[in-house]
């Protein structure tokens, strides 16, 4: 393999696989955290709520109903779709049930933030921030009704401003991060396809690399070897002038030997390197093949169908199977004539080889690395290969490939 050429690795992901975004946290995990808020609110105001915890605990308990069926689903998928309607109905009665719990004990402030972050479940950003503000201001304003003075006031309001622009500021920062890591999440996804698709393009250029090393090795070593051969024997032919028939004999059986090798060597380098097609048709590269027959017998090449482009990979495919069938025709068959059918069907394209051969029953020649490979190539076009012969009576290759 050059060195120059990279090879295609497996596509990795860049973040670990199953794995959720962290920002979706799910539902089981919020809802634990309104839980604990919950409970620890509900404690607070059985034990610190003399003579009015019924009122207070019955107010910080009906949120828990209030959440599972109108609230949960706004955000959760699950229930009536969301509307403004239906947003205003469950925030007015979140209000409704802390404004009782906090007359009722000032601890209850506690509750916002069970109530606070659900606003950004389901509302706009700046929607959820104000409801946020205007919670903490409703608990301030009730705890002063409770507990009038200045000093009341002051501390009131102060903790109302300070988890006010808390909730202003803190969901702000995460709403953008939020955004933030949602578009970086769109260009790893997008970073991980485009890396499938260059090791995809890395992985068939080196194959197509090896391909053509291959062929330049093979033409190079055992076609030039075979040729020279050739070239040797017909010198020793030239020499012995006919005064050694056996001698000849011998020298013309060597000398169609290395002919049919060089014949292999040259099929073996076009099958590597598609270069019939370069420049050509597939009609083209099938005729020519097919006139190159007739020196083996009679031969010939029709068309039938309405001729149309095709993918070259399809293209390769019928070629290497003519190119191969043919060969086996010219080794195996016997045969004084040959045919070439290329038909162009409404879905499919069809290559039909046939001879008048000795033909072989299929059922028992499990087919050598020539038929082998047809079937691969075939199969990986998503095409189906047949072959028909019985003994005597010829043999057809035919190949329909998807088009």
């Amino acid at each position: 393999m050059p060195e120059n050429v990279p090879l295609g690795q497996p596509a990795t992901a860049v973040t670990a696989p199953d794995r959720r975004h962290a920002w979706e946290t799910g539902t089981l995990r919020w809802e634990s955290f309104y839980l604990f808020v919950f409970v620890a609110v509900m404690v607070i105001v059985l034990v610190e709520t003399p003579g009015s915890t019924a009122v207070a605990a019955a107010a910080v308990a009906a949120t828990v109903p209030w959440y599972l069926i109108l609230g949960r689903p706004l955000w959760a998928g699950g229930g009536a779709a969301p509307g403004p309607a239906r947003e205003a109905i469950y925030v007015a009665g979140l209000f409704a049930a802390f404004g009782v719990a906090q007359s009722q004990n000032p601890e209850a402030w506690f509750l916002a933030f069970a109530i606070g972050p659900q606003f950004y479940m389901f509302l706009d950003t700046r929607v959820a921030m104000g409801l946020g503000i205007a919670l903490n201001f409703l608990a301030a304003a009730l705890l002063v009704a409770r507990y009038p003075g200045s000093a009341t006031a002051a501390t009131a309001f102060g903790v109302a401003v300070a988890g006010g622009g808390f909730s202003v500021f803190y969901g702000a920062w995460v709403t953008r991060i939020i955004k933030q890591s949602a578009e970086r999440a769109e260009i790893i996804d997008q970073l991980e396809a485009t890396r499938a698709e260059l090791a995809a393009a890395q992985h068939e250029a080196g194959r197509l690399a090896e391909r053509q090393r291959l062929a330049g090795d093979i033409h190079d070593t055992l076609a030039q070897g075979f040729t020279s051969i050739l070239m040797l024997i017909q010198a020793a032919q030239a020499d012995l002038a006919g005064s050694h028939p056996l001698a000849s004999g011998h020298l013309d059986l060597a000398e169609r030997t290395a002919r049919d090798n060089l014949a292999e060597a040259r099929a073996l380098v076009a099958d590597l390197a598609p270069a019939p097609l370069e420049g050509s048709t597939l009609r083209d590269a099938l005729r020519r093949l097919s006139a190159e027959q007739e020196h083996h017998g009679e031969a010939s090449f029709r068309v039938s169908g309405n001729p149309r482009p095709l993918p070259v990979a399809t293209e390769v495919v019928l070629l290497r199977v003519c190119q191969e069938a043919l060969a086996n025709v010219r080794k195996h068959a016997n045969a004084s004539s040959a045919s070439v059918l290329l038909g162009y069907d409404p879905e499919a394209v069809r290559l039909e080889v046939s001879d008048d051969g000795d033909g072989f029953d299929p059922d028992r020649v499990g087919g050598g690395y020539g038929l082998r490979g047809m079937r691969t190539r075939v199969a990986e076009a998503g095409g189906t290969l047949m072959v028909r012969s019985s003994p005597g009576a010829g043999t057809q290759v035919s190949a329909t490939v998807p088009a």
